[in-house]
């Protein structure tokens, strides 16, 4: 029993220790214990205990060891995981795995890209509306189902995203079905995510700096370090002729110009390569051979590292421009016709010699010089003999004055001589004479034209009578003017007496512009009478003026000074508006065959609106266009002739009817006369004035009578004041007659009066003049 029992106890044992295991397997441990020796059924057991125990050491072994290979493998795995995680950390890619049945998204990647919890998983959902921009949403959802369809072997989508810090990135995002069903439906589909945001931005950025490489009109070249070209843009192209297939690879001293040396080009790029940087005017050479001027600025470029890769030059060419300004210098300082020095340069010039003349304490004499009768020249010859004729007069006054003087144009036939280091007063006339001996030879206009033409002078001295250069050329002006009044072609000294009649025509001037808002202008009107049948068909507005400060100021006065001072306009408008009010009041009265005739300035054909005004005029009255007739004069209209015209034209469209003034004093050219659009000629009082002594001016009168109408046109003469004037225009046709014989003008009141009261063939008796 004992040995049962204790034989159970270690059966009990070994169950505890190694497992349940028959106790027949163990003889040698039976044996052992056996009392009295060891017989052969204990042997057996004990060495099936041993082979029991090796088992169980080499199932713990084996046990141990998996368990260990487990653990290295797990643990492998765990590294392998946190290096992907690290590699797509560091990338700021992402991994992303969608559990289609299950609707669920896992993502693995950089906290700066998913943010804190990417290893979580979540909804496709919650995906859709927290992490795709809402605008990107449907496309990457249609690129999405094309690919789970099979219309597509990859999915690949560019989108954005919110970030860990909830600002919207650029990502790319590729991805493929990884696993289907039986059916081949999609069970699972796997891809990365990248953060393209600097990509798509450094793209950006390089299509714009492209596309401004394209569109600029500077060339731009980059250079290597070798100065060979890399790349151009199609300015360099168009600007040096060459292709960039032609220049690529080659070295820029390909465009080196002749008109630098070698040494010059040495320089620039030395200092290219030592400062990083050059900017400055080169001559560059065209793949034709023409050269051209550029502004070249260099600039070095280095890489991520901070080392220099290569050079960008910038080319603007400036050839044109500098040509402009050249050609825009020379406007500034010199007459384009004759090549002298203009007012401009005049001035600057005559500054200096002043400046010099007192440190030197020596004087300098200003001679103004003006062409006689220049314009009577220019009208009959034409403005092409004109001007050759004031370049032969400037070649004329060079070659007479000393090499050191300066001989200037003002503008039209005014012509300014400089004379530096002036001994006496006489010397200066000395030289006058010269100049005016130097011009009683003709000038030769062309190979068919000898004009002869003289000069008039005015000098003014520095000191002696002004001390700034504006005030030399007024004194100058102001002589040349008594030089003409004294007969022409001969020369006056400046001195304070010829200031008398300037201040004058300074006094009018300044009186002329209070006139108009004083109420000191007035018309008066002269009738005309028809020679056929003596009727009064008309009455001519003329302008007087009687200042409040001045007294009466004839029109030969303040006429011309309205028109320099450009006043006529103002005046102009008064006088049109008033001549219209009073034929309103006359049509009132009766006289419906009644025809106003107006002077009209040139100034206001071209500078005005008379057109506009005029159009206005007749509508706010209601006067009949056809009987409002617009006179100009005739050397107004041919020194004018292609602007006069066109406003011409555009008044005739009104209706209104035109007149030439003054005709005969001018130079017409009948040619150009006939396509103006008039409707009569007035032929000047000079001519009707000495018409029964003068036989010129009766053969003037009476082809001026026959030419007008042999164009159609109405002739009337001026300043008819006797029968035996009258019975000459009679018998040459004249249409009309004007003058004192008829009436002097009248005032409104008066000239209505004289024209109810006419009968036709009453014997004028000329009245006092008005």
């Amino acid at each position: 029993m004992a040995l049962s029992v204790h034989h159970r106890s270690l059966a009990g044992r070994g169950w505890t220790a190694f497992g349940a295991l028959p106790m027949a397997l163990l003889p040698g441990v039976a044996m052992a214990r056996a009392p009295g020796g060891l017989g052969s059924s204990g042997i057996v057991q004990l060495v099936l205990l041993a082979i029991a125990l090796f088992l169980c050491w080499l199932l713990w072994r084996v046990w141990t060891h998996r368990r260990r290979q487990e653990t290295s493998l797990l643990a492998e795995i765990h590294e392998r995981e946190e290096r992907l995680n690290l590699a797509l950390w560091g990338s700021g890619d992402e991994f992303w795995d969608w559990n289609i049945p299950a609707n669920s998204l896992y993502r693995l990647g950089a906290n700066q890209l998913l943010g804190q919890g990417s290893r979580d998983q979540l909804s496709t959902d919650d995906w859709r509306t927290q992490s795709i921009h809402p605008e990107d949403l449907p496309r990457v959802q249609k690129l999405l189902q094309e690919h789970i369809i099979g219309h597509t072997d990859v999915f690949e989508s560019e989108h954005r995203i919110r970030n860990a810090r909830g600002e919207w990135v650029w990502v790319r995002s590729r991805g493929k079905v990884v696993e289907r069903d039986g059916s081949g439906n999609p069970l699972r589909m796997a891809g990365t995510a990248r953060d393209i945001t600097a990509i798509r931005r450094a793209e950006r950025e390089r299509r714009v700096a492209l596309e401004v490489l394209r569109s600029m009109s500077e060339a731009v070249a980059v250079i290597d370090l070798d100065f060979r070209f890399i790349s151009v843009n199609p300015a360099f192209s168009r600007i040096t002729g060459y292709s960039e297939e032609e220049v690529i690879g080659q070295n820029s001293r390909l465009l080196d110009s002749s008109q630098h040396s070698a040494e010059f080009y040495r320089r620039v790029r030395d200092v290219l390569e030592r400062t990083g940087h050059w900017a400055g005017e080169m001559w560059q050479k065209r793949k034709d051979g023409e050269e051209l001027l550029g502004w070249i600025e260099m600039s070095e470029v280095r890489d991520a590292m901070g080392l220099r890769s290569h050079f960008v030059a910038v080319v603007n060419d400036i050839t044109d421009k500098k040509r402009a300004e050249q050609e825009l210098r020379y406007l500034a300082n010199y007459d384009t016709l004759t090549g002298l020095p203009n007012r401009a340069l005049l001035s600057e010039r005559l500054g200096r010699a002043i400046v010099r003349a007192r440190r030197q304490e020596t004087r300098v004499a200003v001679l103004f010089l003006d062409l006689d009768r220049f314009k009577d020249i220019n009208d009959s010859l034409g403005h092409a003999a004109g001007d050759r004729l004031l370049k032969a007069a400037a070649t004329r006054l060079q070659a007479t004055v000393g090499a050191s003087d300066t001989v200037a144009r003002l503008g039209g036939d005014e012509f300014t001589v400089v004379l530096e280091d002036v001994e006496s007063l006489p010397a200066v006339e000395r030289m006058a004479r010269e100049i005016l001996t130097a011009f009683t030879m003709p000038l030769e206009v062309d190979e068919r034209h000898d004009v002869s033409i003289t000069p008039s002078l005015g000098i003014s001295l520095y000191p002696d009578h002004a001390l700034v250069p504006t005030d030399l050329l007024k004194f100058a002006d102001t002589a040349m003017y008594q030089a003409k009044a004294e007969g022409r072609n001969t020369y006056q000294i400046y001195n304070e007496t010829m200031d008398a009649e300037s201040r004058r025509r300074a006094t009018v001037l300044a009186s002329l512009r209070k006139a108009i808002d004083r109420g000191e202008f007035r018309l008066v009107y002269q009738p005309r009478m028809a020679l056929a049948d003596g009727r009064i068909t008309g009455v001519e507005s003329l302008l007087r003026w009687n200042s409040a400060e001045l007294g009466e100021i004839p029109p030969t006065v303040f006429v011309p000074l309205a028109e320099e001072s450009g006043l006529i306009l103002q005046i102009g408008d008064w006088v049109l508006a008033e001549a219209l009010q009073t034929l309103k009041r006359w049509r009132a009265h009766g006289l419906n065959e009644i025809s106003i005739g107006i002077n009209v300035s040139v100034l206001q054909l071209l500078r005005g609106n008379v057109p506009e005004q005029l159009r206005r005029l007749i509508a706010d009255l209601g006067v009949p266009a056809n009987r409002i007739e617009l006179e100009v004069t005739e050397s107004m209209v041919m020194q004018n002739a292609e602007q006069t015209t066109h406003v011409l034209n555009e008044l005739r469209k009104i209706g209104v009817t035109l007149a030439i003034d003054d005709f005969g004093t001018g130079y017409s050219s009948l040619v150009y006369l006939k396509r103006l659009p008039i409707d009569t000629l007035k032929i000047d009082k000079e001519f009707i004035g000495d018409l029964t002594k003068d036989p010129d001016d009766e053969a003037i009168t009476a082809t001026v009578i026959t030419m007008g109408h042999s164009l159609g046109l109405n002739v009337i003469a001026e300043g008819v004041e006797s029968e035996q004037q009258l019975s000459y225009l009679r018998e040459q046709g004249c249409d009309e007659i004007q003058g004192f014989w008829l009436s002097p003008p009248l005032d409104a009141h008066r000239c209505l009066a004289f024209i109810r009261s006419w009968q036709p063939g009453t014997v004028a008796a000329i009245p006092a003049p008005y």
